[in-house]
C-alpha cells in the first residue's frame, strides 16, 4: 500500500491483484469502515461479492451513522456527519455508488449538485439570554498568548503530545475565546481530551479556518446519514452479491504466530443463541472493527429517561472482542486508553419532532430562515452559551425532512449536551436523568418560549433521546501506541478498521477516517497497486498557513496586532528584506499586509 495524490492515481483502475481468486473476506462491523472495506474489496481488489462476508451484531447495518424510525417511539438520529471538500477516499468510494433515489446519478454528484445549489453557512452561531443572538461575529477572539499556544500546539510533534491532555497546552484566557467556543461545541473537544488529536485537527482542516465560526466549510446530505449514506452502498453492494448476516456477535479471535508472521486461524461467534467456530487460512482475510463509540447506547423517550444500568468501563460488544485481541500481541493497541472512563467520554443527543408553528416561529426567530423551505436552516450547531456551565447544551435543524418518511410539515431538532451530570438551567435535573419531555422543555427555554407556555408546547414535541457512555473515547488522551495500525507489522490476514485503527495524519470522529481505514486494509492485505489518496496536505501549503493566520487574527493586519517595538522594527525589516521575493506576494494575498 503508497499514498498518492493527482488525478494520474485518482482515475486509474487497478490490475487485478495476484491471487484474487483464492481470496475470501471476513469483515465484522457493517458500520461505514466495514462497508468501505467492503466496496474496495469488490471494486478494487475485485473480489466476487459472495465471497465477501459482512458480520454484524445488530438487525441492520450503519453502525454509529445510523436513523431511524421507532413506530411507537418516534424518529432517532444518535449523531450527525460534516463532510469537508477534501475526504478524498470517501468521494473515491461514492463517485461510484448509485443514489438511491435516482440510480443514475453517483452519491457523490448528487451531494454536490445539493451543496452548490444550496450552499451551508450559518446565521447564528450561539445565543445568549433565551434566544438571543450571542453576536460571535466570526470572530475568534484570541488575545496574543492564546495565539501563540495554538501556533505551539500546532508545531509540536505528535510524540510530545503523547498522553497530553488540551488543558496542559492553554491557559485561562484561551478558554474564554470564541475560537473555543467553537471548538468544543462543533467537535466535542473537552478540557480533557487529548492534545494530539486536536494538533491533528488543526493541521487537517487549516484551509478551513474561516468557515469555522459560520460553518461554511461543512456540506451536509439531503437526509439523515443512514438513508444517504449507508443505504446506497448496502444497495450496491448487495446487487454485487455480498452478504450480509445480522444478529451475529464475533467474540473471539485467535492469533497464530509464525516467525515473523501473525496470522488469524479462526474467530468464535453467536448467531441464533449458538456458539460457532470459523477456521482460517491465510487467503481468508479478516478485517475487523476495534472498538466502538456507540457501544451500549442507552436510549430514552418521551416518557422515559434512559437507563445507564448496563454501564461498565471497558464493556461493550467492540471493546470486549478488542480487549481478546490486544491481550494476544502488543501491536494490537489498547483499549483501556479509551473506553476505560465513561463519566469522560460521554454525551447525550435527543431528536425533537414538532409541527406546531408557535415552536417553529421561534425556531425561525433565532436561524433567520424556515425550517420549512427545504433548504439550509440553522447551517450546524447554534450554541447555548448561558447552558456551559449546566448542560452545555447544542441544537441543529439539517435541511428538512430529515427522513424520507418524516410526516408532511413536521420539523425534527437535533440537538445534544455535552455535560450530562449536571442540572440544566430549567429543568433542575441532569439531562441523563430527562425523560425526551423534560430535555424538550430545557431547550423550548433556551430558544425563548414563554416560560407559563413551556409544559403545553412540550407536549406537541415528540422527543427521543440517546446516551452514549463512549461517544468521545476515542479523544482520550492516548499514547501513538495505543490505536493499532490497520495493517499491524507481520500481519498476514489480520486488519483493524475504524475509529480506532492508526493511519497517519487523518483525523477521528469523521466519516473519511472510516472509509480511509477500509481502504488502507484492503489495498494493503489484497496488495492492490493504486495509491491510497493522502490526507489533503494544506497543513503543508504556506498560502493557506498565512491565510489561516488572517483569519486567527480576526482579519487583521501585522501591523494592526498588539507588537512590542521591537517586534515592530523585526517586522519591519523582515518585511523589506522578502519585498522583492514570491513571499512577500504571498503574505499580501493573504491580507496580512
Amino acid at each position: 500500500m503508497y499514498y498518492s495524490n493527482g488525478n494520474y492515481e485518482a482515475f486509474a483502475h487497478p490490475e487485478k491483484p495476484k491471487d484474487a481468486d483464492r481470496k475470501s473476506a471476513y469483515i465484522i462491523g457493517s458500520g461505514l469502515a466495514g462497508l468501505s472495506a467492503a466496496f474496495y474489496l469488490v471494486r478494487d481488489a475485485q473480489l466476487k461479492g459472495e465471497k465477501v462476508h459482512i458480520l454484524e451484531v445488530l438487525p441492520r447495518s450503519g453502525g454509529s451513522c445510523d436513523g431511524y424510525h421507532d413506530v411507537n417511539k418516534g424518529f432517532y438520529m444518535r449523531g450527525g456527519r460534516e463532510m469537508d471538500n477534501h475526504f478524498e477516499c470517501m468521494w473515491d468510494l461514492y463517485r461510484d455508488v448509485p443514489s438511491i433515489e435516482n440510480e443514475n446519478v453517483s452519491v457523490l454528484d448528487e451531494y454536490y449538485w445539493l451543496n452548490k445549489h444550496d450552499p451551508n453557512y450559518s446565521l447564528c452561531r450561539a445565543t445568549v439570554n433565551r434566544g438571543q443572538d450571542a453576536h460571535t461575529d466570526g470572530k475568534f477572539n484570541l488575545d496574543k498568548e492564546a495565539q501563540k499556544e495554538v501556533l505551539k500546539l500546532y508545531l509540536t510533534p505528535e510524540k510530545d503530545l503523547e498522553d497530553k491532555k488540551i488543558s496542559e497546552c492553554f491557559d485561562d484566557h484561551f478558554w474564554n475565546s470564541n475560537f473555543w467556543l467553537y471548538w468544543q461545541t462543533m467537535f466535542a473537544f473537552q478540557r480533557w481530551s487529548s492534545a494530539l488529536e486536536m494538533k491533528r485537527y488543526l493541521q487537517r482542516f487549516v484551509h478551513h479556518i474561516d468557515g469555522l465560526p459560520d460553518f461554511s466549510a461543512l456540506r451536509f446530505t439531503k437526509y439523515n446519514q443512514y438513508e444517504s449514506m449507508i443505504l446506497p452502498l448496502q444497495k450496491y453492494l448487495e446487487k454485487r452479491g455480498v452478504v450480509f448476516e445480522f444478529g451475529v456477535k464475533v467474540t473471539d479471535i485467535r492469533i497464530k504466530k509464525d516467525g515473523g508472521k501473525k496470522i488469524a486461524t479462526s474467530f468464535t461467534y453467536v448467531k441464533d443463541g449458538k456458539e460457532e467456530v470459523k477456521d482460517l487460512t491465510e487467503d481468508d482475510l479478516l478485517f475487523v472493527t476495534n472498538g466502538c463509540c456507540t457501544d451500549v447506547s442507552c436510549y430514552g423517550d418521551n416518557d422515559h429517561a434512559p437507563d445507564l444500568s448496563s454501564i461498565r468501563p471497558n464493556v461493550g460488544d467492540g471493546w470486549n472482542l478488542w480487549e481478546k485481541l490486544a491481550s494476544q500481541d502488543d501491536s494490537f493497541g489498547n483499549p483501556k486508553a479509551f473506553a476505560s472512563d465513561p463519566e469522560a467520554t460521554n454525551w447525550m443527543s435527543a431528536s425533537v419532532l414538532t409541527k406546531d408553528p408557535e415552536i417553529i416561529d421561534l425556531i425561525k426567530k433565532i436561524c433567520k430562515r424556515d425550517p420549512l423551505s427545504g433548504k439550509v436552516t440553522t447551517g450546524g450547531i447554534i450554541t447555548v452559551k448561558d447552558s456551559f456551565d449546566n448542560w452545555a447544551l447544542s441544537w441543529t435543524i439539517n435541511r428538512q425532512p430529515q427522513f424520507r418518511e418524516q410526516p408532511d410539515g413536521s420539523v425534527i431538532v437535533w440537538l445534544y449536551s455535552l455535560n450530562t451530570n449536571k442540572p440544566g438551567n430549567y429543568v433542575k435535573k441532569s439531562m441523563r436523568d430527562c425523560t425526551g419531555r423534560e430535555v424538550c422543555k430545557e431547550w423550548l427555554y433556551h430558544i425563548g418560549a414563554k416560560e407559563e407556555e413551556i409544559d403545553a408546547l412540550s407536549e406537541k414535541c415528540n422527543t427521543t433521546t440517546c446516551f452514549m457512555p463512549y461517544i468521545n473515547a476515542f479523544f482520550q488522551p492516548r499514547k501513538n501506541s495505543d490505536r493499532p495500525h490497520v495493517v499491524p507489522d507481520g500481519c498476514v490476514n489480520l486488519a483493524f478498521i475504524g475509529q480506532f485503527a492508526e493511519t497517519p495524519r487523518d483525523t477521528i470522529f469523521t466519516t473519511e477516517y472510516s472509509i480511509r481505514t477500509g481502504m488502507e486494509a484492503v489495498y494493503t492485505l489484497m496488495n492492490v497497486d493504486r495509491g491510497v489518496p493522502e490526507v489533503w496536505g494544506s497543513c503543508y501549503d504556506v498560502r493557506e498557513m498565512l491565510r489561516a493566520a488572517y483569519y486567527a487574527l480576526d482579519k487583521k493586519k501585522l501591523t494592526e496586532t498588539d507588537l512590542s517595538w521591537k517586534d515592530k522594527i523585526l517586522l519591519k525589516k523582515a518585511v523589506s528584506l522578502l519585498k522583492d521575493t514570491d513571499v512577500y506576494t504571498w503574505i499580501k494575498d493573504s491580507k496580512l499586509l
